[in-house]
């Protein structure tokens, strides 16, 4: 912003006196921005200031569009113009508002800002961002949208601004904060597994890939840092795997280069199927090795494929079934109960439209999905043996994947009475991704675990996650028919048809409270190629996930 010139104006009238009180009507910063005292808000709405023995009554219930634009456009023109304490002191978190606003000059070095707002929906009040980043002798225009929230203090019924840090740009989380600076990480120049480049523009689902890489290997992969605008995460964001993020480039580095697993060919595909279906998310990996072959979400922004934590639903049946193998409770074609309704740790469950298998096997429990015959076992197993099975023969959930990005491993818990029989099948405490759902078909397919990467570990000599053991061979073979008899004539075959080889399938559907409709998962193999995917809010696996999964395993030859 440039320097104004104040002119004082004489006025030959009285300023209103309302109440006892005097309301100052004040326009600032291009805005108009709304100063009241005392009584001249309490008139604006029709109430009367408190005489001096009565306790003032707190005004509660939803806001008025005039508070909501009057506290809106106090914070914007206080921060427009500069005036840091003016603009905290209109939010519900003063210090941590203070903090970041501050840090908005000093530390990400924005100048000349210009905040327009845009047209109220309720209390949320979206507005535009305008301003220039200087570092030194270098600069470079700024424009964002952002929004924030106004609510009601309940101490007095203030209305506030709702502070999160998402106020000041999108991408900003809690705890993290913007600078601008020589980049303390290097670019790098991330390769697909034939040499190509990839690029957020070519690949849209890359982007928090290429953060990681870049945070990862930058410093080692032989770059110069440049200048720029940057999220600098704070504690909580880095618990939740999130990179540092560059906004704005004021000056560019030189890059270095890393190598990638992944092949540019079911890339692409990968991101032309998620396109397709809202909130779906794939991964696709080499069972014989690990590596990564494509990974993508429809919504770019979080790596759901890597970093979800979501409910697997029955695809987790692949890893129960190992287990009852092994122990003895179920064989493939021998007979296993498939009731309506078993209810264990006082949880009645029962299968999808409440069916039953009468006198059927295990093989046709699997490939129909019976919840119940999964249930039914609880009684038999313990706490800890599910847990034990996924980390010793899966390698899952034990916090120790190393794929060359930020990635979440998978979580067994263990856990007693009902929720241990609702683990059994992918619901409870569960918590998978697409990545670790097609490594759990790669360990079926190859007989082994091999821990998925996406760069290699000669790259920088990382060590790679290993199992403690691997299924007999009468249990591999078991489950091989499982997945087998799946992909051809269960819940599978319809997304599995004209996929030919040697295949395996297992579809999922996992209920979430407050969705109306479940998440729907697919896993499966075909040859050496293994993968997973889930359609958040989707339904069924079958219809939703499958297609895009028996997709890519088409397109991988």
């Amino acid at each position: 912003m440039g320097n104004r010139r104040r002119v004082a104006e004489r006025r030959k009238t009285r300023p209103a006196v309302i109440g006892g009180m005097i309301a100052v009507v004040v326009g600032g910063a291009g805005f108009g921005a709304y100063a009241l005292y005392g009584g001249g808000a309490a008139a604006d709405d029709g109430t009367r200031a408190a005489s001096a023995d009565q306790k003032p009554k707190v005004k509660t219930g939803p806001l008025s569009a005039t508070e909501v634009k009057t506290a809106s456009r106090t914070f914007l023109t206080a921060w427009q113009s500069g005036k840091v304490t003016e603009a905290a002191a209109a939010t519900d978190d003063s210090a941590a508002a203070r903090s970041l606003l501050t840090g908005y000059t000093k530390d990400a070095r924005i100048k000349d800002v210009t905040l327009t707002p845009g047209t109220p929906a309720g209390d949320k009040v979206p507005f535009s961002v305008k301003g220039t980043v200087s570092y030194k002798n270098t600069e470079k225009p700024l424009r964002y949208d952002s929004a924030l929230t106004v609510v009601r203090r309940t101490s007095d019924g203030k209305p506030l601004v709702d502070w999160h840090a998402a106020v000041v740009h999108p991408d900003l989380k809690d705890g993290d904060k913007l600078v601008t600076s020589e980049a303390g990480t290097p670019p790098v120049k991330a390769l697909d597994r034939d040499g190509g480049e990839l690029t957020k523009e070519k690949y849209a689902s890359l982007g928090p890939v290429l953060d990681g890489l870049r945070e990862k290997y930058g410093k080692e992969a032989g770059g110069k840092a440049g200048i720029e605008l940057r999220v600098v995460r704070g504690k909580s964001a880095k618990s939740d795997d999130l990179s540092d993020k560059t906004l704005l480039e004021l000056s560019e580095g030189t890059p270095g280069t890393v190598k990638t697993t992944l092949d540019p060919a079911l890339q692409a595909a990968a991101e032309q199927q998620v396109a397709k279906k809202a909130r779906s998310s794939v991964a696709v990996v080499r069972a014989s090795t690990g590596e990564i072959l494509a990974a993508a979400n429809a919504s770019p922004g979080f790596n759901t494929a890597f970093q979800g934590s979501l409910a697997p639903g029955s695809t987790m049946k692949v890893i129960t079934s190992s287990l009852l193998l092994e122990k003895g409770l179920a064989s493939a074609d021998k007979k296993h109960p498939c009731p309506k309704y078993f209810t264990y740790g006082h949880w009645k469950f029962q299968n999808d439209d409440k069916f039953e298998i009468k006198n059927g096997t295990f093989k046709a429990s699997f490939a129909r999905s019976c919840n119940t015959a999964f249930i039914s076992q609880a009684p038999k197993l313990k706490d800890d043996d599910l847990t034990k099975q996924a980390q010793q023969v899966f390698g899952l959930g034990m916090n120790n994947w190393a794929i060359g990005v930020p990635s979440f491993d998978g979580a067994v818990p263990v856990q007693s009475a009902a929720q241990m029989a609702a683990s059994l099948i992918g619901q409870g405490g569960v918590r998978m991704n697409p990545l670790n759902m097609a490594s759990v078909s790669a360990t079926v397919k190859s007989g082994t675990f091999h821990q998925p990467y996406l760069v290699s570990p000669d790259v920088d000599g990382r060590k790679l996650a290993t199992a403690s053991r691997t299924m007999s061979a009468g249990t591999l073979s078991q489950l091989r028919e499982l997945m087998s008899y799946t992909a051809d004539y269960g819940t599978a075959a319809e997304a599995m048809a004209g996929v030919s080889g040697d295949v395996g399938a297992k579809t999922g559907s996992a209920e979430v409270d407050g969705q109306k409709k479940p998440n729907g998962w697919f896993t499966a193999y075909r040859g050496d190629l293994a993968a997973a995917g889930v359609v958040q809010q989707g339904g069924h696996g079958g219809s939703t996930a499958g297609p895009i999964v028996a997709a890519l395993l088409k397109a991988g030859g």
